[in-house]
Parts: C-alpha cells; sequence; structure tokens
C-alpha cells in the first residue's frame, strides 16, 4: 500500500512540473541562489561539492523516511 502511494506522489508530482514549471522553479530559486553565493565568494569546485552533498543528504533522508 505504501509504495502505491508514494508512485501517486510521484506522478501528481510530475504533473504538477508538466502544466506549470514557474512552481519547480520557485521550489528551486533559494537553493540555486545558495550556490550563486558560494560559487561567488569562493569557486565553482566548491558550489559543486556543496550540491553533491546536499544531493546525498536528500536521497538519503528520503530512504529513512520512507
Amino acid at each position: 500500500m505504501a509504495k502505491e502511494i508514494d508512485r501517486i506522489r510521484a506522478r501528481s508530482a510530475l504533473e504538477t512540473i508538466r502544466e506549470s514549471p514557474l512552481i519547480a522553479a520557485i521550489a528551486l530559486l533559494p537553493v540555486l541562489a545558495v550556490l550563486g553565493v558560494v560559487w561567488w565568494l569562493t569557486n565553482w569546485f566548491v558550489a559543486l561539492v556543496l550540491l553533491i552533498v546536499f544531493g546525498v543528504v536528500v536521497v538519503v533522508r528520503g530512504r529513512i523516511i520512507s
């Protein structure tokens, strides 16, 4: 039953993005702003490492919650 709920949520999220990409852009704007500031203050490598760390945290946290 839980897998079906996850599929329903994933489909509805994808449909929302397809219908209005502006919503996805607004949701990603704070992340892009932080990465831009880090890139501006340091360099592109530090921003890339930070992006990878955020990605790993999101994936691991998602697995722990599920």
